[in-house]
């Protein structure tokens, strides 16, 4: 099986019950209750669509798109004000981000999303532990 050389975007949205990621470009959908789950249904819906010609989706094809305000409202161990001083942005301004009263420039959306992934590999690299 060859590997797809393209990438396709696949736009996360929450529903009532639970998330759907689909594909503008291709006739690719699917749902889940989480978003871990939806992840590997998406790859699923995308294999089996691209299974006729022989080709084989994997992380480097494929980006999860989905808006500030589902992202601060399914991930709310991350609240806007801890971002925003994290990567020293104006709290209220990432506000109006995730409210969706205001759009980022693409600048902007870099430096938001670059400040995520800096938290996540702090995060993972944290090992908790138990005293007595």
């Amino acid at each position: 099986m060859n590997r797809l050389k393209k990438k396709i975007n696949m736009v996360v949205e929450k529903t009532d019950t639970g998330f759907s990621a689909y594909s503008e470009e291709y006739p690719i959908f699917t749902t889940a209750e989480s978003i871990p789950e939806l992840v590997n249904s998406a790859y699923e819906a995308m294999n089996f669509y691209f299974e006729e010609q022989e080709l084989d989706v994997s992380e480097e094809n494929v980006q999860f798109d989905i808006d500030f305000k589902q992202f601060f409202q399914y991930y709310k161990v991350l609240n806007s004000k801890f971002l925003a001083e994290k990567i020293g942005m104006n709290p209220s301004l990432l506000s109006q981000y995730e409210k969706g009263s205001k759009k980022p420039f693409s600048k902007q959306t870099e430096k938001i999303l670059s400040g995520i992934h800096q938290i996540d590999k702090e995060l993972s690299e944290i090992n908790l532990i138990y005293k007595h």
